[in-house]
């Protein structure tokens, strides 16, 4: 075949319809864009949720920005986002290659790891929250005094330990990602490396981590744009004490609306939450994709 008939046949492709993409079009914009319309609406009007409505134009704004208490918020998110990704992910990276390797136990390992993907946030908190009790949990079990303490109570622990149980629950989703990551890997650069004399953990930095780098992106854009949604866990563990040290910012929209009664300057934390999330999603995205580009220019 010429390179013109060529051509032509490829011109008289007809590719999937745009009318396909309809129906998700349409379930996306009835359940995510009505509402995010519905939200930034209500965060200029003032309403408790019962009574009529009334036009507040930029007050809620005005309060919110200027309100030691969201910045506060917003601070304990930055905090668990951080420290939740310094946790999940070396974790996350270790079990992911150790389970992609076969092995003789780590398919029931593999099993092992990923229950707690199988257990609902609320159930999960309840049984952390038994857990931890100091009059009653791990100490009265194990008679151990240093399970004793008020790890919940004090202001001091109890965000690092709603980012330990945090970690607990989504390590394995991460870690699934990552085993698969490894899986992808050529082994005759395992093989290459064995020749020249590296040894595991020489192969493990300069063959491993590099070749998951793009896995490393993608999880860590979800660890990290998924901090901002954690609510259920936080709600049933602590309820955003003790005083306001767990209060993140999902939270705190919750308790400001439907404890405070006060839905529009709710909505307002709301429309931050959500231009929040976004910025840091395409963020990494746009350096996602100069990394990438700047390699394949490299190459």
């Amino acid at each position: 075949m010429t390179r013109r008939s060529r051509s032509r046949a490829d011109g008289n492709r007809v590719g999937p319809s745009p009318l396909m993409a309809a129906p998700a079009l349409v379930f996306f914009g009835f359940f995510a864009l009505v509402p995010l319309v519905g939200v930034v609406a209500l965060s200029f009007v003032r309403w408790d949720g019962i009574a009529a409505m009334q036009w507040a134009g930029l007050d809620h704004w005005g309060s919110v920005l200027t309100d030691p208490s969201t910045y506060h918020a917003i601070w304990l998110s930055v905090q668990v986002m951080v420290v939740s990704w310094l946790v999940q992910t070396p974790i996350s990276l270790l079990l992911g290659v150790l389970i992609a390797r076969r092995g003789r136990y780590r398919a029931v390992l593999g099993v092992l790891y990923f229950l707690p993907m199988l257990l609902s946030s609320a159930a999960i908190a309840i049984a952390f929250k038994a857990l931890l009790d100091p009059n009653f949990g791990l100490s009265l079990a194990f008679g151990a005094e240093a399970f004793a303490q008020d790890w919940l109570g004090d202001p001091d622990l109890a965000l690092y330990v709603v980012v330990f149980v945090i970690a607990w629950q989504f390590v394995p989703f991460h870690t699934l990602l990552y085993q698969a990551g490894v899986r992808q890997i050529p082994g005759s650069l395992y093989e290459a490396a064995e020749i020249d004399g590296a040894g595991p953990v020489r192969q493990f930095f300069h063959i491993t981590v590099p070749q998951l780098r793009y896995t490393i992106i993608t999880s860590s854009t979800l660890m990290l744009v998924g901090s901002l949604t954690y609510f259920d866990l936080v709600f049933v563990l602590t309820g955003g004490g003790p005083g306001d040290a767990t209060r993140l910012l999902p939270l705190d929209m919750y308790l400001t609306g439907f404890s405070g009664n006060e839905m529009g300057r709710a909505g307002t934390l709301a429309v931050l939450l959500v231009v929040t999330g976004l910025a840091l999603a395409l963020g990494l995205s746009r350096w996602a994709s100069f990394d990438r580009g700047s390699q394949q220019e490299g190459a």
